[in-house]
């Protein structure tokens, strides 16, 4: 590892039809994948850039995991439905479909050990499924309103679920108890004039030692309708639930922070999109203010790291994967 986000530069871009919605890396580091708006799945081999496209999904997918070895993708689509596909196969088809919520499914997670996924949507509910067959393990009912994102902690025993409201639920795994709840109020705003809600985490993850969980989404929102406001990143202090910093842009950038990454060495990531275009943002742990940006350009949707934590990938409205590298330009 040995990251210098100063040197983050976008190394490849890669090409779809469609607007990008969510990225991620496989475990094996040899593929990328993205969702799509023509609510297509894409695999590309980092080392070829040879692409191989997913159907299945009736609707837009928001989010996608992996088995431990990387053999099997889940994705998570608006149309309430989970796939089990083969993540290597050359003609890929579900293996597996699973009708897992009401209405949208916003967020999945799988647990550290590979052995359970979590997900989350707009019927409010939060729910936990063996990987290996798609079945139902527990049902956690609790929050109020859409839940939209969820994340294990890294120890396995814990899960944490985050609402549009920025009411967050710390569930025992084990056995489905409500063990806390907390909010981040900044993350959260009802428009009057628009009688509107806007905020929740749009992306969330935790540090690699489970110290800090990072929230990000929307603040100083001025117009919910069209969603005005500025990115932002709670680092939350786990053990105590509470705030311990707010990263923000020094040049209040317009957006949403779209995807984040808490990386071992000592920062930040967030990756943003909105009026204000696209960026990457670098912030110490403990600092409201960025050290580094990165100009994207176009909106970025979702940010994933690399196995090797050095490569970044960042899915963007102008139907381009970005491929950064926070090292030297080879």
């Amino acid at each position: 590892m040995n990251a210098n986000p100063a040197l983050t530069h976008v190394a490849k871009t890669l090409a779809h039809t469609s607007p990008l919605i969510a990225c991620r890396f496989d475990p094996t580091g040899k593929y990328v994948f993205a969702s799509s708006e023509d609510r297509k799945f894409c695999r590309w081999d980092l080392a070829s850039g040879a692409k191989i496209e997913f159907t299945g999904h009736d609707s837009w997918a928001r989010c996608l995991g992996f088995s431990s070895d990387g053999q099997t993708l889940v994705t998570g689509g608006y149309d309430g439905r989970l796939l089990w596909w083969s993540a290597v196969a050359d003609a890929p088809t579900p293996v597996r479909t699973v009708e897992a919520h009401a209405g949208w499914i916003r967020a999945l997670a799988v647990s550290p050990d590979g052995q359970l996924l979590a997900t989350c949507g707009n019927d409010k509910l939060v729910k936990l499924w063996r990987l290996a067959d798609g079945t139902l393990v527990r049902e956690l009912a609790g929050h109020e309103f859409h839940v939209y994102n969820v994340a294990f902690h890294p120890g396995g025993k814990d899960l944490v679920s985050g609402d549009l409201k920025a009411n967050f639920i710390h569930w025992e795994v084990e056995t489905g108890k409500n063990t806390r709840k907390f909010q981040l109020p900044q993350m959260h705003k009802y428009d009057p004039t628009f009688m509107a809600d806007i905020g929740g985490p749009h992306s969330m993850g935790f540090s690699k030692d489970g110290k800090l969980l990072g929230c990000g989404g929307i603040t100083n929102v001025s117009n919910a309708f069209a969603g005005v406001g500025n990115p932002a990143i709670v680092l939350v202090d786990w053990e105590a639930a509470k705030e311990k910093v707010t990263h923000l842009s020094k040049g209040n950038i317009q957006g949403v922070a779209w995807g984040l990454c808490v990386h071992p060495e000592g920062f930040t990531i967030g990756a943003t999109g909105g009026p204000g275009g696209g960026h990457l943002f670098f912030w110490k742990y403990d600092q409201k203010d960025e050290f580094h940006t990165l100009n994207l350009g176009a909106t970025a949707r979702d940010l994933a790291i690399h196995p090797d934590g050095v490569q970044l990938a960042t899915a963007h409205f102008d139907r381009q994967l970005r491929l950064s590298k926070m090292a030297a330009k080879a």
